[in-house]
């Protein structure tokens, strides 16, 4: 069991978790946002990573999550893929993908709308669940640092989203 803190490019807040596994490409954790609290899974991109440690706060961490029987397991049916595949796989699996680019403050939620060469246009998902289609902002896919999925917060999102898509086909069926 492998706690590491990450210093993403651009950011600065560390981020730390739990290491699940991990290719040439992406580095898979169970994210740990405050002391021993598990929230979720964070995909980070290797390219953006500056620095990776392990400290007496990180050993400490993997010692109380040990104690808890935190298991380091990788969700069901997830292998690693490019950019645009790991959020396919995300919105396959929970209908909904959350990542974030070089701003550490702003999480993005969707659906991929279309894909241009290295750029990708979402149908947002707004924070009330509200899915708003003509969002027409391009991203990088060379640009996205972190994927995340499972937090307390995208099932939130997820669970607004589907009960907006559940009111607003009542609505049309009336």
């Amino acid at each position: 069991m492998k706690v590491e803190s990450f210093k993403i490019k651009g950011w600065k807040k560390k981020e730390t978790g739990l290491v699940i596994s991990e290719n040439n490409d992406w580095i898979l954790i169970k994210s740990i946002p405050v002391d021993y609290v598990i929230d979720g899974y964070k995909l980070f991109q290797k390219k953006f990573i500056k620095r990776r440690e392990t400290n007496e706060n990180e050993i400490k961490i993997a010692r109380v999550l040990k104690l808890k029987n935190i298991e380091n397991t990788e969700p069901n049916n997830f292998k690693f893929g490019k950019v645009i595949e790991n959020l396919k796989w995300c919105e396959d699996t929970y209908g909904i993908f959350e990542f974030q680019d070089m701003n550490e403050k702003e999480l993005f939620y969707g659906k991929i709308n279309r894909i241009k060469k290295n750029k990708f246009i979402i149908d947002m998902v707004l924070s009330d669940g509200k899915i708003e289609k003509e969002y027409d902002y391009e991203f990088s896919l060379n640009k996205i640092r972190v994927i995340t999925f499972e937090t307390d917060y995208f099932e939130s999102i997820k669970l607004l989203m589907q009960d907006e898509l559940k009111n607003s086909e009542m609505i049309k069926h009336k």
